[in-house]
C-alpha cells in the first residue's frame, strides 16, 4: 500500500470522502426553518396591519358618507341591529332605495366590499352599524360603526369610529 508521509509529523495523509453529515444537514435545515418561520409571522403582521388600516379608511368614509347623508335628510339612517346594515347600504349605495328619495349615491364601494345586504370590511366581515349609537359621547345624535378587525373576542382589537 502506497501512502503519502506528511512531511512534518511521518503520518499517512487519508483521504476522506467529500459531502455532509447527517448532523451538518439537520443543523442547515433547522436553521432554514427558523427563518422561514420568522418571515411568515412578519408577513402575516404585515397583512393584519394592511387590513386594519384599511377598514380605518373605510370607516371613515362611511362615517363621511353618512354625514352626507345627515345634512340631506336632517338624521342618520336608523338601524337597529348591529349585525344587520341592511338599511345603511340602502340608504348610501343604492340611488333608488326607499330609504334614499333624492336618489343621491353616497358612497362607492368595490363590489368585492358588498356581499348581499352587507358591507363587507378586509377581514371579510360585515361592518356593524348602529344608530341610535350606545357609545357614551357628548351630545346627542351620534352613530356606532365598527369592524371586528377579524377578532371578534377582543374589543381592543376593533376598528370602530368612537
Amino acid at each position: 500500500m502506497l501512502t503519502d508521509l506528511s512531511p512534518l509529523s511521518g503520518t499517512p495523509n487519508r483521504k476522506f470522502p467529500s459531502g455532509f453529515t447527517l448532523i451538518e444537514l439537520l443543523v442547515v435545515i433547522a436553521i432554514i426553518a427558523i427563518l422561514a418561520a420568522l418571515v411568515l409571522r412578519t408577513a402575516g403582521f404585515v397583512q393584519t396591519k394592511g387590513a386594519t388600516s384599511r377598514a380605518q379608511a373605510e370607516i371613515a368614509a362611511i362615517s363621511t358618507a353618512l354625514e352626507s347623508y345627515k345634512v340631506d335628510y336632517g338624521d342618520y339612517p336608523t338601524n337597529s341591529t348591529p349585525a344587520v346594515n341592511t338599511t345603511l347600504i340602502n340608504s348610501l349605495i343604492n340611488s333608488n332605495a326607499t330609504y334614499n328619495p333624492l336618489g343621491k349615491v353616497y358612497l362607492s364601494l368595490p363590489k368585492n366590499s358588498i356581499a348581499g345586504t352587507l358591507i363587507l370590511d378586509p377581514f371579510g366581515t360585515a361592518y356593524n352599524y348602529q344608530y341610535p349609537g350606545n357609545t357614551n359621547r357628548s351630545g346627542s345624535n351620534f352613530f356606532d360603526l365598527w369592524s371586528f378587525g377579524g377578532n371578534s373576542g377582543n374589543s381592543n382589537k376593533w376598528v370602530k369610529n368612537w
